[in-house]
């Protein structure tokens, strides 16, 4: 098993550039894991990826349309993008301010458990929200990381929606740091009505260094998953 991950921060990226990357990546570890099966010897390779996206809507591949509470022209006039993608989940938002990660790894290099693979990014940022005084928590059959669960005043501060297939994942987290929140009024986040948004901004009353907060998902990643961080 073959627990290095490849880190790589891609900057600010336009969204669908950075999905082909994405499902370039995938598809190279798909194909060496088929060659594996006449070579024992092939290992398959890991990534991390971190980003930041100019403002750009998503539905996953079962969400529904109506979510999305913006026109084609109304989108433009907000310098927005739209796309449907293959992920689970409902529709979300990334934008700057906005850590995205994009975890692309084989998981039988870890552990064969999808359900595992997100309680435990789950858990990644809620150690890190820890590290800021913030007490993050699962809202129960809502996947990502929640403030106040169980209060009128819940409201999510990361989103998470995944794709996997033959073990390999991709997609991953979007964890608002210092995101302009004025641009999740124009959708039903995560197709869930009645629950608000947040970010560490609004939270600490403060802007975040955005790096520090990427270094310490690295650090609780690699501690989680018994992983290695390279590059």
């Amino acid at each position: 098993m073959n627990k290095k991950v490849h880190f790589q921060n891609l900057g600010i990226r336009d969204y669908k550039q950075t999905w082909d990357y994405q499902e370039k990546l995938f598809a190279d570890i798909v194909a060496d894991k088929i060659k594996k099966r006449t070579n024992p010897e092939q290992s398959t390779d890991n990534y991390f990826l971190t980003v930041s996206h100019p403002h750009v809507y998503t539905l996953g591949k079962s969400g529904d349309l109506s979510n999305l509470l913006l026109n084609e022209k109304q989108l433009e006039s907000k310098g927005a993008t739209f796309y449907k993608i293959n992920r689970g989940g409902d529709i979300t938002y990334h934008g700057p301010g906005q850590l995205v990660g994009y975890p692309i790894l084989d998981l039988e290099n870890f552990f064969t458990d999808i359900h595992k693979y997100l309680r435990l990014l789950e858990e990644t940022i809620i150690l890190v929200l820890g590290e800021y005084g913030l007490k993050g928590e699962r809202s129960p059959g809502e996947t990502g990381v929640w403030l106040d669960v169980g209060t009128p005043f819940a409201r999510k501060i990361c989103a998470m929606g995944v794709r996997a297939s033959r073990w390999v994942t991709m997609h991953g987290f979007a964890l608002n740091v210092n995101t302009d929140l004025g641009y999740f009024d124009h959708i039903i986040p995560c197709g869930i009505r009645g629950k608000g948004v947040t970010s560490l901004h609004v939270e600490l009353q403060r802007a975040v260094d955005e790096r520090e907060v990427e270094q310490r998902v690295l650090h609780y990643f690699s501690h989680l998953f018994e992983a290695t961080i390279v590059g």
